[in-house]
């Protein structure tokens, strides 16, 4: 079993920045693929980006592409999402999601673990 925490949400006007990050525990986590979705209102849950266990492998949705980046420090069982040049469509609840196939994948029945989520409300 794994349990995932996400942090570091919250407010921020557009073109500002937020890292989120994703505490995950098990000894596993190194050999998990990672991802971060995210659901706006009225809208289902969507692909932000990905991460292969060694982390040489990542995905990302059109788009946030040159504006989010996604990495993991396997020592410390975290996932991270660097988000840049946010904008008002960025606003959603971001989930992390651990996959015990080690490459990184786009497709959310693909994941096997949830957080709980983390609100990203960005302000125009």
């Amino acid at each position: 079993q794994v349990q995932l925490v996400e942090s570091g949400g919250g407010l921020v006007q557009a073109g500002g920045s937020l890292r989120l990050s994703c505490a995950a525990s098990g000894r596993t986590f190194s050999s998990y693929a990672m991802g971060w979705f995210r659901q706006a209102p009225g809208k289902e849950r969507a692909f932000v980006a990905a991460i292969g266990w060694s982390g040489g492998n990542t995905l990302y949705a059109d788009s946030v592409k040159g504006r989010f980046t996604i990495s993991r420090d396997n020592a410390k069982n975290t996932v991270y999402l660097q988000m840049n040049s946010l904008k008002p469509e960025d606003t959603a609840v971001y989930y992390c999601a651990a996959d015990t196939y080690p490459r990184a994948t786009t497709k959310e029945d693909g994941y096997d673990y949830w957080g709980q989520g983390t609100q990203v409300t960005v302000s125009s």
